[in-house]
């Protein structure tokens, strides 16, 4: 039997009623229409691991094999994501990323600046109910990270009725109510 995912995947903040912690955390919540507390922290937790690792690299020699192999890895998955600029290909800018930085690229976020939804909590219901796909996949996770190459092609899914596939529950009902109140009135 395979064993259980038991990895830590956020930390919860040492002050629980910081003030100016909180109202932080409540104005990015709806600002990207997060679901809980818990998904900032989840950001912040895997930012705390990048941000490590480029302050380690950092200590290192210029020239050390490690620094120049891990330091390049890392800047060119941070550029793949879409949080790092080319322009910024420096260890020194990745210890300037923000949580804001990740959240941009979830896909909640990227399907309402794409005008997809209608707002931001419309983004992440389409999302669930699996209306959206990147590529050929159908994904249903709004905190998928999208990748900038992937970001073009964030559309409807085709078996949605929103990109063209078979009309939803309601509207099939109706369409059965219409064509018997038709049959009705002939005769």
């Amino acid at each position: 039997m395979p064993r259980a995912n038991c990895s830590k995947t956020y930390k919860v903040p040492k002050r629980p009623f910081e003030s100016a912690r909180l109202d932080q955390e409540l104005k990015l919540a709806g600002e990207y229409g997060l679901r809980n507390k818990r998904e900032i922290w989840r950001v912040g937790y895997s930012l705390s691991h990048i941000r490590r690792a480029a302050r380690e690299l950092l200590t290192l020699d210029e020239k050390d094999p490690r620094r120049l192999f891990e330091g390049n890895a890392l800047i060119r998955r941070l550029i793949r994501i879409g949080v790092l600029d080319e322009s910024k290909a420096r260890l020194d800018y990745v210890l300037g990323l923000k949580i804001e930085d990740f959240l941009e690229r979830r896909l909640q976020t990227q399907v309402f600046k794409s005008g997809l939804a209608r707002s931001i909590h419309h983004a992440r219901v389409l999302i669930r109910q699996r209306h959206i796909r990147v590529g050929k996949q159908v994904v249903n996770i709004p905190s998928f990270m999208v990748r900038l190459d992937s970001q073009k092609h964030i559309d409807f899914s085709h078996t949605s009725p929103l990109g063209g596939g078979r009309p939803g529950r309601v509207k099939r009902k109706r369409a059965k109510a219409a064509e018997g109140g038709d049959a009705e009135d002939e005769e």
